[in-house]
C-alpha cells in the first residue's frame, strides 16, 4: 500500500496570509498611536509657551506696581492711557512714551519717565536679546507683541495695571473691560490680557 502524503503547502500560504494582515494592522495602530503623540506633544509645548508669556506677563505687572509705589507722590505721572474703551495710548511694542511729566519735584518727575521708558523696553523684550547674523540686536525676552496700558479711575481712586500679548492659538476673547491692545492682534481670540488694580495710600 502507498503512503499518504500531505501536501502542507497551503496551510503554510494561509498562515502566511494572515501573518502580513497582522503586520499591517500593527503598523496602522503603530502609526495612529505616533500621530497621537506628535498632536499631544504640540499642545503641550503650545501650552508651556502661554504659562511662559503669563508668567512673564505677571512679573512686568509686579514690576511697574513696585515703582509706582515707590515714587507715589506723583503716581498720576504714570497714567499713561487716556483712553480707557480702546487702551490707547498705550507703551511697549509700537507704543510711545509721553511727552514728559511735571507733577512733582524734578527728581520725582524724571524717575517717572525713566521708570516708564525702561517699563517699554521691558515690554519690548530688552531683559534679554540677540544678535541676528547680520549683527543686529534683536529683543527677545518679553511676550508676543507686548503692550502695557495704565489708567486712573478718579472715583473709585483706583490704577489699573494692564499687559495685552498675543497667544499662540485662538481661545475665549477677553471680558469687554479689559481693552488694552483692543483691535492690536487681529482676531480678538488670540489676545491675553492681564490687569492688576493699584491703590496708592496717601501718606502725607
Amino acid at each position: 500500500m502507498r503512503a499518504l502524503h500531505c501536501h502542507p503547502s497551503t496551510p503554510k500560504r494561509r498562515q502566511a496570509g494572515f501573518s502580513m494582515i497582522e503586520v499591517l494592522v500593527s503598523m496602522v495602530i503603530l502609526m495612529l498611536g505616533l500621530l497621537g503623540l506628535a498632536g499631544l506633544m504640540i499642545a503641550s509645548q503650545r501650552a508651556e509657551v502661554e504659562a511662559y508669556q503669563r508668567a512673564q506677563a505677571l512679573l512686568l505687572l509686579q514690576d511697574i506696581s513696585g515703582r509706582i509705589s515707590v515714587n507715589r507722590r506723583v503716581a498720576l505721572c504714570y497714567a499713561v492711557t487716556t483712553d480707557t474703551s480702546n487702551g490707547t495710548p498705550y507703551l511697549g511694542t509700537g507704543g510711545t512714551l509721553p511727552s514728559g511729566c511735571a507733577l512733582g519735584t524734578l527728581a520725582a518727575d524724571n524717575l517717572a519717565n525713566s521708570d516708564l521708558s525702561a517699563w517699554s523696553n521691558l515690554l519690548q523684550g530688552a531683559a534679554e536679546s540677540y544678535k541676528d547674523s547680520g549683527g543686529t540686536t534683536n529683543k527677545a525676552g518679553a511676550m508676543v507683541g507686548a503692550r502695557g496700558c495704565i489708567s486712573f479711575d478718579t472715583a473709585s481712586n483706583t490704577y489699573m495695571l494692564s499687559i495685552a500679548w498675543q497667544g499662540v492659538a485662538p481661545t475665549t476673547a477677553p471680558i469687554s473691560s479689559l481693552n488694552c491692545g483692543k483691535g492690536l492682534y487681529g482676531d480678538e481670540k488670540l489676545r491675553r490680557v492681564i490687569s492688576l488694580p493699584l491703590q496708592i495710600a496717601n501718606l502725607a
